[in-house]
């Protein structure tokens, strides 16, 4: 399969179950943690689970615009291609990510016994009686599972931006105040 056919496949196929509610951290770096669920291919009828984070790292140094930076998705061990052909397949459709260090850290991945339905239902439960605001909830193809969590990270970057931007301007306008 070709990275056009996982894109594709993973835009149609993910669902954010339950996003993060706290927005990204505009001076820190800030931990998505998740919990991916997809219907097995090999026990049909089961379901995997990944958990893991993504860390989204502001730049210590000033990297180019658009030139995000890819770690842990195992894209050349997985899908056969690197971070450069993403990157590159990004730019050309249009798809930008902030120039950010986005690193992802799978915790653990296991087959859970039943149906991706009840797996989602559990889930949910499991967040709520927690009160879990960090975690988000994601479904999604399990041979484009990185896709997944970069539609789910790419959502929670689109939510704070304007926040982030709100504050800019909030901030701008105190300074001015002051002089």
């Amino acid at each position: 399969m070709s990275i056009q056919d996982f894109w594709e496949k993973a835009l149609k196929k993910t669902e954010i179950v339950r996003p993060r509610v706290q927005p990204l951290l505009s001076n820190a770096a800030t931990h998505l943690p998740y919990i991916c669920l997809s219907e097995s291919s090999i026990n049909q009828g089961d379901t995997v689970v990944r958990k893991g984070e993504v860390v989204v790292e502001k730049p210590a140094l000033i990297m180019p615009y658009q030139m995000p930076h890819f770690e842990g998705f195992d894209f050349e061990k997985e899908m056969q291609f690197n971070e450069d052909t993403l990157t590159n397949f990004f730019l050309v459709r249009g798809v930008s990510f902030p120039s950010m260090k986005y690193n992802n850290v799978t915790s653990s991945m296991e087959v859970q016994a039943g149906s991706l339905s009840k797996a989602i239902e559990d889930h949910k439960a499991l967040l709520q009686r927690h009160e879990n605001v960090h975690s988000g909830l994601i479904v999604g193809p399990e041979d484009c599972w990185q896709f997944s969590i970069l539609i789910f990270v790419a959502g929670q970057v689109m939510r704070s931006a304007e926040g982030d931007i709100r504050r800019l301007l909030d901030d701008h306008w105190k300074n001015q105040s002051f002089n």
